[in-house]
């Protein structure tokens, strides 16, 4: 037994309050080391009359290491536990102080989850869980009336720049809210639609009103009364780490120096402000001299902002925010403003962008999910590029999965692409056959997926600018044959809860490989899914307990007898099954 594998701390994504009456809990262990793992529990204070054993459930592995979890209602909410490790050797236990031979009894030396605060629980809106979300780059989706066109307003579908207009506003997204209704999404992602100088609106000089080349903030609430009619939810996009360079405080700065009554709203180096050797004298988002940083623990810039998060909420009625540069805002204002945003309406769903390990905001007290982007990179890797294989995707989802808690990974945002990366398509090379397996793939994992703006009829581009392209409203020119593979994914998850919810295995996913196979399973059903981002075909057969097996979406041929469902699959062929 490998003792330096074994590891659990009594708190973060290792125990915690799954809901206000459930514990998980989870253990590590060297891979293929162990072959059963017992959780031993009771309450501290009646450990003999209480004490009970469950037997914990392996969960996906990873290159390294298993991981193995347990579900506990402990009756007082307080629960003092030990494991019993099994393996080909013998048996040990396992407790906060160390192992031994023979089975704990003193609860003093176990870990120890003193208490189940419902206060403390992540709880995370239940809508996100059946969200398919729509990123529209507001700028960049349709002009549904020229009369607000900012001056040298380009004509639609020309090459985008940096700096250039083609009229985008909240008239053309109203416009088209029945395509989105026909592809099948149930939430919408905006990118800044606050007043602002630019073309991406990520340098706000008034976070009380939509920018007057979008429309006003009566054609906002319209807007989104028009999506809540059609059962779509509303997220926007929070600018709170820095603002712009036009914003009206930072202006009085600029005029009045260290005498401006905004001058401590900013975190300035030197004065008086400006460039110093080409690099500004004043914090900043990146070294961006129109982008001034905002400085959160101040309280009047604190009482600014979440009055912000307030008002749009009970004005509009909008159903999330995403907050921009999350990773870089002090955790005091998150803690304030989820206080804020949660007092004005349970429902809302707080997402923070953030690119690295997230466990430190999904607490409970700040977000309550990030954007996946790691799983954006494995998906692309393998599926998009196929340059990592089953094994090392598979290994490196489950390291994802086992980082978080259960409900953080059932509300990620799942994205493949967006208005800061290459378009998805231009991201697999071109290749419209590994885009539907990456799509696939999205769609299949726990989270909430998101398509960006255009992928769903074929647009591609590199890295901003190219990936701000003007949406394609000539259906002549859409690729409505990739339309209807989304609209097909987007109708297969909401109507079957398992791809959402359920228990997620990999069947097969060997090192050197292409070929995967997960399953997806819950009380009521059982899927198998089948993916082969290569250039040659690949053929498996699996041990089954179902012979009855209905191709929900299939490129590949299946035959199922005698406990065995033999499954070939073309050249980037994928196959996903539904047991009956």
């Amino acid at each position: 037994m490998n003792f330096e594998a074994i590891y659990h701390r009594p708190r973060g994504n290792w125990a915690y309050a799954y809901d206000t009456k459930t514990l998980h809990i989870r253990l590590r262990s060297k891979k293929d080391d162990l072959t059963e793992v017992i959780l031993i529990h009771g309450d501290k204070y009646a450990w003999e009359r209480t004490v009970s054993k469950t037997v914990m459930r392996k969960l996906p592995s990873d290159e390294l290491f298993d991981y193995w979890q347990a579900e506990a209602q402990p009756s007082m909410r307080r629960m003092k536990y030990a494991f019993e490790l099994r393996s080909e050797y013998g048996i040990l236990f396992y407790e906060e102080k160390g192992f031994r031979e023979d089975e704990p009894i003193d609860p003093h030396k176990m870990f120890d989850f003193p208490y189940l605060s419902p206060i403390d629980v992540l709880t995370p809106p239940d809508w996100v869980k059946e969200a398919v979300f729509y990123q529209i780059f507001p700028e960049r989706f349709a002009n549904g009336d020229p009369s607000n066109d900012p001056e040298g307003t380009e004509p639609w579908g020309g090459e985008p720049t940096p700096s250039n207009f083609f009229g985008g506003d909240l008239q053309g997204i109203i416009d088209h809210l029945d395509h989105l209704q026909e592809l099948g999404v149930n939430a919408i992602y905006f990118n800044p639609l606050f007043q602002a100088t630019t073309n991406h609106k990520y340098d706000t000089l008034d976070y009380k009103k939509v920018d007057a080349h979008f429309g006003d903030n009566k054609l906002f609430k319209q807007l989104v009364d028009a999506c809540h009619e059609r059962g779509i939810k509303v997220m926007l996009d929070a600018v709170f780490n820095h603002s712009g360079k036009e914003f009206e405080p930072f202006k009085d700065v600029q005029k009045n120096g260290k005498d401006s009554k905004y001058a401590d709203w900013f975190r300035v180096m030197e004065w008086p402000i400006g460039l110093k050797d080409g690099l500004p004298t004043y914090e900043t988002f990146a070294f961006e001299p129109r982008m001034p940083k905002l400085n959160t623990e101040h309280p009047e810039v604190k009482e600014y902002l979440l009055d912000v998060a307030r008002y749009w909420i009970e004005e509009t009625g909008i159903d999330g925010w995403r907050l921009d540069v999350a990773n870089e805002v002090d955790m005091q204002f998150w803690r304030e403003f989820r206080n804020t945003v949660k007092s004005a309406n349970p429902d809302v769903y707080i997402l923070g962008e953030l690119f690295h390990d997230s466990l430190p905001w999904l607490g409970g007290d700040q977000f309550d999910a990030v954007m996946n982007y790691p799983f954006t990179d494995l998906v692309v890797d393998f599926a998009g590029k196929g340059i990592i294989d089953a094994s090392r995707f598979a290994g490196k989802i489950a390291e994802l999965l086992a980082s978080y808690p259960d409900q953080a990974n059932e509300v990620a945002f799942n994205l493949l692409g967006s208005h800061d990366t290459e378009r998805l398509l231009t991201l697999c090379g071109g290749s419209k056959e590994r885009m539907k397996l990456a799509t696939l793939l999205q769609f299949v994992f726990p989270g909430a997926p998101c398509v960006y703006y255009g992928d769903e009829i074929g647009l591609d581009g590199d890295r901003d600018p190219g990936c701000r392209k003007c949406m394609e409203w000539d259906q002549d020119k859409q690729d409505r044959e990739l339309f209807r593979h989304f609209q097909g994914l987007i109708k297969i998850r909401k109507e079957h809860r398992a791809l959402r919810s359920g228990t997620l295995n990999f069947l097969h996913a060997n090192e050197g490989e292409s070929l995967l196979v997960l399953e997806r399973s819950d009380e009521m059903d059982h899927y198998l899914i089948a993916v082969n981002p290569s250039d040659t075909a690949a053929s498996i057969v699996l041990g089954v307990t179902h012979s009855n097996w209905q191709e929900m979406l299939s490129g590949a041929e299946l035959k199922a007898a005698g406990g065995k469902l033999s499954l070939e699959l073309e050249p980037f062929g994928y196959a996903l099954l539904r047991a009956n």
